[in-house]
């Protein structure tokens, strides 16, 4: 989750203000395939990313969120071999790139995108970028061969065309629709993608029907929306999963999304109820570059 949500609402203002145009609302006739589950990684995969996910390179406080965010799980279910060239959009603060770093570091390419830490000094895009380097800048062991793409706003490009095998996005899809350019967003990953190339995608799973001002308020998104979104960019919904799925999130909490863990943006309000909410439902879906 990219923006606590006091940063949300600075978000939603300002795109407001810049009169930034959602993208039109999804038919209610969109039909999602039945849930399907992960199938098993190959032996080489799956043993790098089991001593990943349990190496020094990630904190403590990361490894305690496996039991919301399901790494293994998911990165099966979008089909991860050590062997791909891997993009990872808005890599937050390097919780899935420090999983994916080492699985690819022999075979494969993992790219991260970023904007410009010398950027406006207040600007969240900023600061979060500047965290992400100063960590790959770290520990070059663990991430000196990740690659490094720089976002210019609005114009978005994530590597040389038909060049990559899977591009993930984790809980970002919101952030784009506050900004007002989710289409370019999806837009961008399909050019990158190699024909039968996979656009992995994890998000807040808001309730059908809601408006675009729900969404920017709530920080979710309705499954059918994302699909949309895709679908206009010309992906195909290859597969959904529930392996991320919480039915205990009831997605009526004031401030949203940040209402639960880890963000607890109501503080001590509430906090045991939303600590045993856990993190929110999240939608799992796999596209595919025809």
């Amino acid at each position: 989750m990219k923006r606590l949500f006091v940063l949300a609402v600075g978000v939603f203002a300002a795109a407001c203000a810049r009169g930034a145009a959602p993208a039109p609302l999804p038919a209610p006739s969109i039909a999602l395939p039945a849930p399907s589950d992960p199938k098993p990684l190959d032996p080489a995969t799956d043993a790098k990313l089991r001593a990943a996910l349990a190496g020094p390179q990630r904190t403590d406080k990361e490894k305690l969120r496996d039991a919301y965010r399901h790494p293994a799980e998911t990165l099966a279910f979008f089909g991860l071999r050590d062997t791909m060239n891997v993009v990872e959009l808005w890599a937050g603060g390097g919780w899935y790139t420090s999983v994916l770093a080492p699985v690819l570091a022999e075979k494969g390419k993992l790219t991260v995108t970023h904007f410009d830490p010398n950027g406006p000094p207040k600007s969240y895009d900023t600061i979060e970028s500047k965290e992400l380097l100063a960590r790959l800048d770290a520990s070059p062991d663990v991430f000196g061969k990740v690659g490094r793409q720089l976002l210019q706003p609005k114009a978005f490009v994530f590597g040389p065309d038909a060049s990559a095998d899977l591009v993930l996005t984790f809980r970002s899809v919101h952030n784009w629709i506050d900004d007002g350019y989710a289409d370019k967003v999806f837009a961008a990953a399909f050019a990158v993608l190699k024909s039968g190339g996979v656009l992995g995608v994890v998000e807040h799973r808001g309730k059908p029907g809601m408006t675009v001002a729900q969404m920017k308020d709530s920080g979710y998104v309705p499954e059918e929306y994302v699909v949309s979104l895709a679908q206009a960019a010309g992906f195909k919904l290859e597969a959904r999963s529930e392996v991320n799925a919480n039915p205990k999130d009831t997605k009526d909490h004031p401030k949203g999304v940040w209402a639960l863990p880890p963000s607890f943006a109501n503080k001590d309000v509430d906090r045991a109820k939303y600590a045993a909410i856990g993190e929110s439902d999240r939608m799992t879906l796999r596209f595919v570059k025809p």
